[in-house]
């Protein structure tokens, strides 16, 4: 996903632009299953045409705030890492973002469970000086890929010329 050039300083490029995993939609959709199937079933069993009806608003109902929300914060969260800074921003109608300077981030880290490895995601962990202290950026697809590439950029901000090994 492209993040808006509109909103980059003159000079800021995009180093990685990301949301989270698709696999968060997973839950969202095995809730539709369920929900239509008890609806379906209750359909077949009420004999009553109000009652028929109560039970597909309920249902709506379910879709929308199981299905709907979620599928809206998915597609609306991102994450971007520009060769200046961090950028969290999310929303649809009402927006919101946090931005944190690369220079005040003191490190990017990265965890997989086992489940995160078999969808290929985990969560970047990123650590700053800041009261906060930390974000914990959730299901990021190819962390390992992301925290490398977050890692060089920090690395090149910093100077690059310094050697990490102490000596």
């Amino acid at each position: 996903m492209a993040f808006p050039t509109k909103l980059l300083n003159e000079g800021e490029h995009v180093v990685v632009s990301t949301r989270t995993h698709a696999k968060a939609l997973i839950l969202p959709g095995l809730v539709v299953v369920v929900a239509l199937a008890a609806a379906l079933l209750l359909t077949g069993v009420v004999d009553n045409s109000v009652a028929r009806l109560v039970v597909w608003v309920l249902f709506l109902a379910v879709v929308v705030w199981f299905v709907v929300g979620p599928f809206l914060r998915w597609l609306t969260t991102t994450y971007t890492f520009t060769n200046r800074r961090f950028i969290k921003r999310s929303g649809f109608i009402a927006k919101e973002g946090r931005t944190i300077p690369l220079n005040r981030i003191s490190g990017v880290d990265f965890e997989i469970g086992v489940i995160d490895r078999i969808f290929g995601c985990g969560t970047l962990v990123v650590s700053d000086a800041s009261t906060d202290g930390r974000v914990e950026l959730d299901d990021i697809p190819r962390v390992e890929e992301v925290q490398l590439q977050v890692s060089d950029e920090l690395h090149r901000l910093a100077g690059g010329d310094r050697r990490d090994d102490g000596t």
